[in-house]
């Protein structure tokens, strides 16, 4: 009996204790606000979808059918596309609510779009989407031909004269001129040849040989002044020919003297002077004037053998040497003097100078009188 009423006390607590947790746990205000919030989102229904509708115009205000109309939402969780009516009109129908974005496109046309925000149950109207007509952009591939460049810058160096009557064929005032073909060459040392000037030069020049008696052999009289005028003649269609047609279309390289007109005096006088033995090739490169220094000796070899000469072989070589030097200082004159006083046509004279060379060791091209 005492054992049994000594434990009633302890046994009667432990029961109080857990009877109070117990009680304790069911009425916490806490565990009562969990419950009720996930009872009413549970109950909570869901947004109510939406509905959007538009029309397409085309720039005239005229409705635009057969446009294809994409609607997508801004997460990209939802997406339609429908083409719109004969009227215009599209609608897209149960749009969940949020931002959404419409593109539209249609051939013929640039494309459009449009960015808004649904609400809950609304139906949206779009203000009238108005497509603007595609931009086309065409890339034109325009060829020069080289030919017809060529043609062109000839016809313009045929005109250039000195003091307005001076043939002044054989100069270039395009550092890039186009190379010139085999008819080029051959016409432009035609045209210098039977040019009245160079015929009236010549008979000045048969005159004075034989004023001063130059060369007796061909004696005196009008016999003599026809053999020193043919005589000379002679020498003025082979210089211009070997120098300037043929050579120059064997070895493919421009009989012409290129201006420089810009740099420093000292690359201009280099231009000039190394006219006689640097010229630029029918490839734009510059390279030894191989024309000039073949057409230069074949000349004077050809003129020895209808002038009367003692010692051929050493008249041959100094009268080379002589035209050599006579094309380094016609560059000189080119370079210097003589574009001041020749009229060249207008589009050359609108051009600005030409740039310095990266080097100015780059070499002159060849120039015949």
């Amino acid at each position: 009996m005492s054992t049994a009423n000594a434990q009633s006390p302890a046994l009667t607590g432990a029961l109080a204790t857990s009877v109070g947790n117990s009680i304790q746990d069911a009425s916490s205000p806490d565990s009562n606000t969990s419950s009720g919030k996930s009872h009413e989102q549970a109950q909570q229904p869901a947004a109510k979808p939406g509905n959007i509708v538009g029309t397409i115009l085309d720039q005239s205000g005229t409705v635009a059918s057969g446009a294809v109309v994409r609607l997508t939402s801004e997460d990209k969780s939802f997406s339609q596309q429908v083409v719109s009516g004969d009227n215009g009109q599209f609608s897209f129908s149960k749009v969940p609510s949020g931002p959404f974005r419409i593109s539209v496109t249609s051939a013929g046309f640039g494309g459009e779009a449009f960015s808004g925000e649904l609400a809950p149950g609304q139906t949206f109207l779009v203000p009238p989407i108005v497509l603007s007509i595609a931009t086309v952009v065409t890339a034109v591939d325009v060829k020069v031909d080289p030919v017809e460049v060529a043609t062109e810058e000839v016809h313009e160096e045929l005109h250039q004269r000195v003091l307005g009557f001076i043939p002044n064929f054989y100069v270039t005032y395009h550092e890039d001129a186009a190379p010139l073909t085999t008819k080029l060459k051959f016409q432009l040392a035609w045209k210098s040849s039977i040019d009245p000037i160079t015929l009236a030069g010549t008979a000045v020049l048969a005159g004075l040989q034989q004023a001063g008696d130059q060369y007796p052999d061909f004696g005196q009289g009008a016999q003599g002044y026809g053999n020193r005028f043919g005589a000379a003649y002679a020498d003025v269609l082979a210089s211009t020919f070997l120098s300037g047609a043929v050579f120059p279309t064997f070895l493919k390289q421009d009989p012409r003297y290129f201006y420089k007109g810009s740099g420093t005096t000292r690359s201009r006088i280099w231009r000039a002077v190394g006219n006689s033995i640097r010229c630029k090739g029918d490839n734009g490169n510059w390279q030894v004037n191989y024309s000039n220094i073949a057409g230069s000796f074949a000349g004077a070899a050809i003129a020895s053998t209808y002038y009367p000469t003692k010692n051929q072989g050493s008249v041959i070589l100094s009268n080379g040497f002589i035209r050599m030097g006579e094309s380094s200082l016609a560059g000189v004159l080119q370079e210097f003097v003589v574009k001041r006083f020749t009229k060249v046509s207008k589009k050359q004279a609108a051009e600005p100078p030409d740039a310095e060379q990266a080097t100015a060791g780059s070499g002159p091209s060849p120039k015949k009188r």
